[in-house]
């Protein structure tokens, strides 16, 4: 009888031990880890033009009033500032909504009150720096109807035909008095715009240009001689009125909704982790081997992405392209294939197929001779405009890592 009870107190003690095993085997702790990438981009969205896109020309005509010597005899009555006609020819283009360029021509004769009545032809070459202050106070905007413009520029002005004092009457021969007179302004001024439609605006625009003292050919007085005009007239677009815009976050919903599909799947392969330990804790034990694992880390990023009509790799982008090189280090065998893209909204399909082959040998040409990875392990293609990876036409001016 006591033979009995020892061996049933024997069957239930291995019992529980084995149960015991079996539950410290099932308590399986996953620990998951959610990936999180902070953001320092500045929110600011940048523009640039197209060469072939906002260029202008302009047609104008006005009057000019020069400020320079003024005294009549009493018999000739009082000095007055004297105005005559000018016209305008110019043209230009904007680099950005902001800043833009014009070279701008003016012809007319001037007239001025000094000993007897005075007067002279002259043509004045200008080249401006324009900044468009609207759009950079009160933001881009196509369909503005008013914009307010200041500008500054140099220049050049020929005079000729001079009539009156000193006796630099063109038709006569004086010792000392030059016939026609060569000199080199400085203005400023400031234009108002207003947008007629797409392709024409209308403006009016004021310019003072400072002269020397020799502007009239007649030095006396001031240092400083100027010459006032006053503009108006039509101005006309040609290729189009349109900028570029790229603003970095625009980026960031992408880039968040990559990074969520990899918690997800962290989460999922810690489930299944947890599953795949369950089930091996109703296994028998295995013998236990050692085994060598190589943890190889592959790039985070597998693009390149290039700003509008360039294939040069910026500062930003380089560092995807060491992540890649180190990558194709660590793995000898791999191969990687370089495909170049092109936005379709930005030039011809040809320029585009182009455009993007030179993306991408400018990637392969780093990959090779500044992380010396062989020219073998590595093939280009290009896409050009006609496939576009991307919805979002910005994101597609990019070259992207493919394992053939």
């Amino acid at each position: 009888m006591k033979t009995n009870y020892f061996f049933a107190s024997a069957a239930l003690g291995c019992m529980l031990f084995a149960s015991g095993n079996a539950l410290a085997q099932d308590a399986v702790v996953v620990e998951e880890t959610t990936v999180a990438i902070e953001q320092t981009v500045e929110c600011k969205t940048n523009y640039s033009s197209s060469w072939r896109d906002n260029w202008f020309i302009q047609l104008g005509a006005g009057v000019q009033v020069p400020f320079v010597e003024r005294e009549l005899p009493q018999s000739l009555g009082d000095p007055e500032r004297r105005v005559s006609a000018v016209y305008n020819l110019g043209f230009g283009h904007w680099f950005s909504p902001y800043l833009g360029f014009r070279l701008s021509g003016m012809y007319g004769k001037m007239r001025w009150d000094f000993q007897e009545k005075n007067k002279a032809r002259m043509a004045t070459a200008n080249a401006d720096l324009m900044w468009d202050m609207t759009s950079s106070i009160c933001g881009v905007n196509p369909e503005r109807v008013f914009s307010f413009i200041p500008f500054v520029g140099i220049g050049g002005t020929y005079t000729w035909d001079f009539e009156g004092f000193p006796g630099n009457d063109y038709r006569k021969q004086h010792d000392g008095i030059h016939r026609r007179q060569w000199t080199l302004p400085v203005s400023v001024g400031f234009q108002l715009r207003f947008r007629l439609c797409k392709y024409v605006d209308f403006f009016a625009e004021a310019r003072a240009q400072f002269y020397g003292d020799n502007f009239n050919n007649y030095v006396e007085g001031d240092p400083i001689e100027a010459n006032i005009t006053a503009i108006g007239g039509l101005s006309f677009t040609i290729g189009g009125r349109k900028f570029d815009s790229y603003n970095p976050c625009d980026y960031l919903g992408y880039i968040n909704q990559l990074n969520g599909q990899v918690n997800d799947l962290r989460g999922e392969l810690a489930a299944t982790e947890a599953a795949l330990a369950a089930a091996n804790a109703q296994l028998p034990c295995p013998e236990v081997t050692e085994t060598e694992t190589i943890t190889v880390e592959t790039p985070m990023l597998a693009s390149v992405r290039f700003k509008i009509n360039s294939s040069a790799i910026s500062d930003e982008e380089m560092v995807n392209v060491y992540n890649v090189a180190q990558w194709m280090k660590a793995n000898p065998e791999a191969t990687v294939t370089i495909q170049g893209y092109a936005d379709e909204d930005t030039g011809t399909a040809d320029y585009n197929m182009n455009l993007s082959q030179r993306r991408a040998d400018a990637v392969k040409d780093v990959m090779v001779n500044t992380y010396g990875i062989s020219a073998d392990r590595l093939s280009t293609k290009a896409f050009g405009s006609a496939t576009q990876p991307y919805t979002e036409n910005n994101w597609n001016r990019i070259v992207i890592f493919v394992q053939p």
